[in-house]
């Protein structure tokens, strides 16, 4: 037998160093052997590492001290692929760490962490690369960089991953992708709906919700709502509502089902399939807070569209939305509330509101949060607008007080809304008076001067339906509300600046309101707005034509003209046409100006002598301080002093009891009284003797023609035209001013007076017993009287009524002369 021959072993080579195990129980050491060049050691190290990382966020914040990240982030894209698909895992569980999330961005690890997404991966690959995407792409900026990086088709393509983890992680990136809108287009481009349906399928809870929150986000996009209704998920979406144990997942799935109802195609699906049933009966019988609140937020968006309104209306959406006010949660309260407000644009719906949800409604006004009686009051001003039976159910439920309490809530849409309501109510006379007697215009006054143009408009449209009675215009005056009122003209807000001149129009209607809101500058504001074409609207200028026909001394001022429409009162005073720009005098203050050259102001004030008397008898009590008298003046003293005046010329009896009221008001406190203009007796006695000369004539033209000679009479006679410069009319009125130490004169006064005085006073006098004309003031102190009559003996077919003829009226030449207007003598008497 032949001996065995033992086989010889070729030794290694000198240069290889024999495989050698490297523990370490320090991190820095670790770290540094992801320097290594060695795959073996590099793929341990990152092993190491993430056992270490994955123990606590402590550890995370060592590691980036060591600067392990930067090491990491090259060895993702290492082309060893365990080396790779370890350092992934460690980037991955490292990544839910706030610092590590901005260096990572700023290493741009979206670049090198999408290529790890493709098929052919380790699905453990997958699994972490998705991770950190997930946890990166809650910033705005990753977010672009991942669609811009082309990350979003692979995300979607793993949503079929067999990995439970891959499926959470992708969808979970993909949701947040989806937040911005250019996403959401993209998404719906790679067909994510079938996928996404799919993974509501899944046996895992946070799959299922991470899908359907991404399906809430996408279908706010009108296509994408139309690729889920033709991929049958409208009906996945029911169905996960009838069942009981996704009861996790139903606020979800009413959510998206919110959107889809925008979509009137989309409504009039479900509702023929029957699902819209099942809806409203399911939000019925839920007692879930999130889900009460969802499906009424559902129907609100649903009802923005005319359409969906009335098919929920059909669909008796009303009994739904009224019970859930009944809810004890102030959520569902809010957006019941917001879908009653929602819904009101349908006019079935809103009668079927105001039959049923009114008191409901004004209950919420009481409550202590303020959302719900915001949400509660503006339903209450969709259901009441234009609704007369509806504003009458909000006062049978007793909502006067606490809609007038709401006008002083916290939040500025509470408080407009309810002055919206209010103005509903007050519509109907019998609730206005309720509602001003409630102090309405006190609690407006003080609206008027917010800051929120919302509670400005609102506060000045009640303004404007209120402001109709003398009483609440008074109100409003005695709480300052005037003066806001005429700041809110300025306002660049156009609703606000047309309802404020809407407000001043109808306030204008009395003469104290009208003189005041001029005082406050109104009149010049109003005017500069109607010079502008974009700020002037239709009540700009009605609101200066009923300023100035209710202040007919400032609208002669300024116009030179008094239609006959325009009935001069007591109070009225002529002070000669006025520039522009310059401030409008009160009687008052040019009262009390030092006597000067200028023109005399004439003013007529014709109080009956037993008013004069009254106001003397009325200064005996200690508690009248409105009025111009001293109370030391004594009754006894006041009605001796009237008898002695009895027998004189009236001009002597006016001087008495001018000089007797004189001394009155040095004894005036001003700060307690108002200024009042002496009594004009002799103009009182004109109108008693016309009244009782020319009234009873028997035609117009007869009263005109009179009443002309009666005016020319008493103004120094006719004057002949070529001796009118002769016709010393100045001297005379500067002789009254001398006497009177005033620049005041009362018309009475006036013995000797021109053009204007005559027109002044015939136009005074023909008011006062119904003769219309009108008064118009011309150049060189001329001013004269337009009347209308019918021509007595008219010519032409018998019966025939001819339209009457305008006429001058002469006072000066010829008086009662009547020159028809537009002939050469008119313009003569105007202008020559």
């Amino acid at each position: 037998m032949g001996k065995k021959v033992k086989k010889e072993v070729e030794p290694p080579p000198k240069d290889v160093f024999d495989p050698l195990l490297i523990e370490s129980k320090t991190a820095a050491t670790v770290v540094l052997m992801l320097s290594s060049p060695e795959e073996e050691v590099l793929a341990k190290a990152c092993d190491a590492l993430y056992k270490f990382a994955s123990k606590d966020d402590e550890n995370k914040v060592t590691l980036l001290g060591l600067g392990a990240v930067e090491h990491l982030y090259k060895l993702i894209s290492h082309e060893d692929p365990i080396v790779r698909r370890n350092a992934i895992m460690v980037i991955g569980i490292m990544a839910s760490n706030h610092n590590v999330k901005k260096l990572l961005r700023e290493l741009d690890v979206t670049n090198s962490l999408i290529p790890q997404l493709a098929p052919e991966e380790d699905v453990v690959i997958h699994e972490f690369a998705t991770l950190c995407l997930a946890h990166i792409a809650v910033e705005y900026t990753t977010k672009v960089q991942i669609f811009e990086q082309g990350g979003l088709e692979p995300l979607i393509k793993l949503l079929g991953s067999p990995d439970p983890d891959v499926k959470k992680n992708s969808v979970e990136c993909i949701y947040l992708l989806v937040q911005d809108f250019q996403s959401r287009a993209a998404v719906r481009a790679l067909n994510v709906i079938p996928p996404l349906l799919e993974l509501l399928k899944s046996e895992y809870p946070v799959i299922q919700l991470l899908a359907i929150k991404t399906l809430e986000v996408i279908s706010k996009d009108r296509e994408t709502r139309i690729i889920l209704g033709e991929n049958k998920g409208l009906d996945c979406l029911l169905k996960i509502l009838e069942t009981n144990e996704f009861s996790d997942l139903h606020v979800e799935a009413l959510a998206v089902l919110g959107n889809c109802l925008e979509d009137v195609h989309t409504l009039q699906l479900i509702q023929q399939t029957g699902g819209l049933k099942k809806l409203l009966s399911f939000v019925g019988g839920s007692t879930v807070p999130d889900i009460q609140k969802n499906a009424a937020k559902a129907i609100t968006k649903a009802a923005y569209d005319s359409e969906n309104r009335k098919i929920l209306n059909e669909e008796e959406v009303e009994k739904c939305l009224i019970n859930l006010l009944e809810m004890d949660n102030d959520g569902v309260k809010v957006a019941a509330s917001q879908a009653i407000s929602a819904m009101c644009e349908n006019l079935a719906s809103k009668c079927a509101f105001g039959l049923q949800g009114v008191p409901q409604l004004v209950r919420l006004l009481s409550s202590d949060n303020e959302e719900v009686k915001e949400a509660a009051v503006t339903a209450l001003a969709n259901v009441t607008a234009a609704s007369p039976s509806n504003a009458s159910a909000v006062a049978e439920a007793e909502g006067i007080e606490p809609l007038v309490n709401t006008l002083n809530a916290q939040r500025d849409g509470a408080i407009a809304n309810a002055a919206a309501v209010l103005t509903n109510l007050a519509m109907q006379e019998p609730f206005r008076v309720k509602i001003q007697s409630c102090g309405i215009m006190s609690a407006l006054a003080e609206l008027l001067r917010s800051t929120n143009s919302q509670v400005q408009s609102k506060a000045a449209f009640a303004v404007a339906a209120f402001g109709c009675d003398a009483d609440a215009r008074t109100e409003l005056r005695n709480a300052g509300g005037l003066g806001p009122l005429v700041e809110l003209l300025h306002s660049k807000n156009e609703e606000v600046r047309r309802n404020v001149c809407w407000a001043v129009m109808v306030c204008a209607s009395d003469e104290l309101t009208a003189v005041e809101l001029c005082r406050l500058g109104a009149l010049d504001i109003l005017e500069e707005i109607n010079l502008s074409t974009g700020r002037k609207n239709n009540f700009s200028e009605a609101a200066v034509e009923k300023l100035l026909d209710n202040n007919l001394s400032q609208k002669y001022s300024r116009m030179g003209y008094l239609s006959s429409s325009n009935i001069i009162t007591d109070g009225f005073y002529d002070c000669g046409q006025i520039k522009p720009g310059v401030k409008f005098l009160s009687l008052e203050e040019l009262s009390m100006q030092e006597l000067t050259d200028r023109r005399a102001i004439i003013f007529i004030n014709a109080k009956p002598r037993e008013d004069v008397f009254a106001i003397e008898e009325k200064a005996q009590d200690s508690s009248y301080d409105q009025t111009i008298l001293s109370p030391s003046i004594s009754r006894k003293g006041s009605r001796e002093k009237a008898r002695k005046g009895k027998g004189k010329k009236e001009e002597e009896k006016m001087k008495e009891v001018t000089k007797n009221i004189s001394k009155v008001q040095d004894e005036i406190n001003l700060e307690n009284s108002h200024w009042l203009p002496p009594p004009d007796f002799i103009l009182l006695d004109y109108i008693n003797d016309v009244s009782k000369t020319i009234l009873p004539l028997t035609t117009t033209r007869e009263q005109v023609v009179a009443l002309a000679q009666f005016v020319a009479d008493k103004m120094g006679g006719p004057t002949e035209r070529d001796k009118l410069h002769d016709f010393n009319w100045e001297l005379h009125i500067s002789e009254i001013e001398f006497e009177l130490k005033c620049n005041v004169v009362p018309i009475g006064k006036v013995k000797k007076g021109t053009f204007y005085h005559r027109a002044l006073l015939f136009k005074v006098i023909a008011d006062r017993i119904g003769i219309g004309c009108s008064l118009v003031r011309g150049k060189y102190n001329r001013a004269w009287n337009e009347v209308k009559l019918v021509d007595d003996s008219p010519q032409g077919i018998a019966g025939l009524l001819l339209p009457p003829q305008e006429y001058i009226v002469d006072l000066m030449f010829e008086p009662g002369f009547l020159i028809k207007q537009g002939s050469a003598e008119a313009d003569q008497y105007k202008y020559i």
